[in-house]
């Protein structure tokens, strides 16, 4: 079966319509489907404030930005069903800190993985792994990140050592 893309239909933001022309799938399988309602719910429940904060931080620069996060991130990935939303935090705070270099979305998606039901274990554990991946460098800097939100939530780690489990 062909895909034919209408790069004409003014519905689909051109966001939407540039992801859909390099993938290959047509504009009306790209156009909003309550991608946006989904995106907000979704938002709403993994960021909480923090994420509208974002969002609207790029209102008077690149509202097309935000509408993508909204839409696309949480519209359509975070919103999938193939895996738990704490196992799509828990990626998500391991991709962030082997980046290294995007530590307000690291500390966002770190409580964000808080609020989904993460547990502060594991998510020192998804840092602490990417010191093989990425670097130490990289697992100090997201130790440190998810120090600052625990302590602003006043959330508490086990301090077993993770190999003999003794405390």
């Amino acid at each position: 079966m062909k895909r034919v893309m209408n790069i004409h239909n003014r519905r689909a933001p051109l966001g939407v319509l540039l992801v859909a022309m390099v993938s290959g799938i047509s504009a009306s399988a790209a156009e909003p489907d309550g991608r946006r309602e989904r995106g907000e719910a979704m938002l709403n429940r993994i960021t909480a404030d923090e994420g509208r904060r974002v969002v609207e931080s790029l209102s008077d620069i690149s509202p097309e930005l935000g509408d993508w996060i909204i839409e696309f991130a949480y519209g359509d990935v975070f919103s999938g069903t193939e895996l738990s939303l704490c196992t799509r935090e828990l990626a998500t705070v391991s991709a962030l800190t082997a980046l290294g270099n995007a530590r307000p979305q690291l500390k966002v998606h770190i409580d964000g993985a808080l609020n989904v039901g993460c547990s502060p274990d594991a998510i020192v554990a998804v840092i602490i792994q990417m010191a093989v991946y990425s670097g130490f460098p990289s697992a100090l800097n997201g130790v440190s990140a998810a120090r600052e939100v625990f302590a602003d939530r006043g959330v508490g780690i086990s301090t077993a050592n993770s190999r003999t489990g003794e405390r």
